[in-house]
């Protein structure tokens, strides 16, 4: 796996060892990547964002022929990227610098030496929200108006690959996630909407399944509640809640609805 920040890494190593993977190999991010990590896998090598040619060195030594994207990099790396000379061609040959342009063109290089990125959800399919209210008390007429309203202007921010998350209140948008992230956006809605806003996070219209797919975890949840948001609709099928339960349960606690559509 090419293993980025967060908890999303090591559920993908602990689901795969549970499925019969007899050994799972992870690159990792230094300033990025878990270190506990490493109790999760067997072979594991630490590198800088930005080494493209190390990564398919390294993949190439372990004789991998499958992999997965796993975990995000915190925009301000992207931001201080040093990349070396294979990715300074691969940036160089594109004309948008986006973040499916740039995956995209990692999984060509992949699979240039015969590395196939596999589904980003791949072992992790029961982590896929299932449609309907999956927590937290049924919503008012208002509030599944404003998921309407968001729904709408979030998926076309998707497909522009601007981003993923909008918050509303009272439908009004308050909030437009762009490179900050999903967990940034909702503490600006939620200083700007004060309490009862609704968060909608949606895949992009013709998501690409490998990489960039929407994830919640339970550090979504505690966002959520600190920044008093009421609400958080997701794309059923498509967005991974990593921990479902504790997710589940965190946002009883706090009178936070999930739903999925």
């Amino acid at each position: 796996m090419v293993a980025g920040n967060g908890v999303y890494p090591r559920l993908l190593a602990d689901s795969a060892r549970k499925a019969g993977v007899k050994k799972i190999i992870a690159a990792a991010f230094t300033e990025e990547t878990d270190p506990t990590l490493e109790q999760h896998v067997d072979v594991i090598e630490w590198m800088r964002v930005g080494q493209l040619n190390r990564l398919l060195k390294f993949l190439r030594a372990q004789n991998v022929h499958h992999a997965m994207m796993a975990g995000q990099i915190a925009p301000k790396n992207l931001f201080d990227l040093r990349p070396d000379w294979k990715a300074l061609m691969l940036l160089g040959k594109l004309k948008q610098r986006n973040a499916e342009s740039i995956f995209v063109a990692i999984a060509n290089e992949l699979a240039a030496i015969d590395v196939m990125l596999l589904p980003a959800t791949t072992f992790l399919e029961d982590s896929l929200a299932s449609p309907g209210l999956l927590a937290g008390p049924k919503l008012s007429q208002q509030e599944q108006d404003d998921v309407e309203l968001g729904w709408k202007i979030a998926k076309e921010i998707a497909r522009l690959d601007i981003g993923q998350t909008i918050i509303v209140r009272n439908g009004t948008v308050v909030a437009v996630e762009a490179l900050e992230g999903t967990n940034e956006a909702m503490r600006r809605g939620g200083e700007l909407a004060g309490s009862g806003a609704v968060m909608v996070k949606v895949a992009k219209p013709n998501q690409d399944m490998r990489f960039d797919v929407p994830v919640m975890g339970v550090e979504t949840i505690r966002i959520a509640a600190e920044t008093r948001l009421r609400v958080i609709a997701v794309e059923a099928g498509k967005t991974l809640l990593l921990e479902r339960n504790a997710i589940v349960d965190l946002a009883h606690r706090s009178k936070i609805s999930i739903v999925a559509r």
